[in-house]
């Protein structure tokens, strides 16, 4: 059984940088793919960015792409996800989640129900 615990959400203003950690303890052996999604107020979670875990290979949202990077520390079981240029519209709950399944493809894994486990989240708010 794998846990994550998330770190480093809270306040922060409109076109600053935010960074956002999680770490995974428990059964990482196992691990294939680890990813963030967010949780915008009153909106469904959706998919942020995920990386294969041995081999690095990451996957972003068309909405995340240019702002948002995806980095794991294979070592400490560490990943985190960057934030630059921050907008009220980030304001969201981000989940980090961990996949233990196989599936062939890194681009699975946007799909929430392709992860095994999930942190409980921390709050993003950002003001303008």
């Amino acid at each position: 059984q794998v846990t994550l615990v998330e770190s480093g959400g809270g306040l922060v203003q409109a076109g600053g940088s935010l960074r956002l950690s999680c770490t995974a303890s428990g059964g990482t052996d196992s691990l294939l793919a680890v990813g963030w999604f967010r949780q915008p107020p009153g909106m469904e979670r959706e998919f942020v960015a995920a990386i294969g875990w041995i081999i690095g290979v990451r996957n972003y949202a068309d909405s995340a792409k240019g702002r948002f990077t995806i980095s794991r520390d294979y070592a400490k079981n560490t990943m985190v996800l960057g934030i630059n240029n921050i907008a009220p519209e980030d304001t969201a709950v981000y989940f980090c989640a961990a996949s233990a399944t196989m599936y062939g493809d890194l681009s699975v894994y946007t799909a929430s129900r392709n992860y095994d486990y999930w942190g409980q989240g921390t709050q993003v708010t950002v003001s303008s």
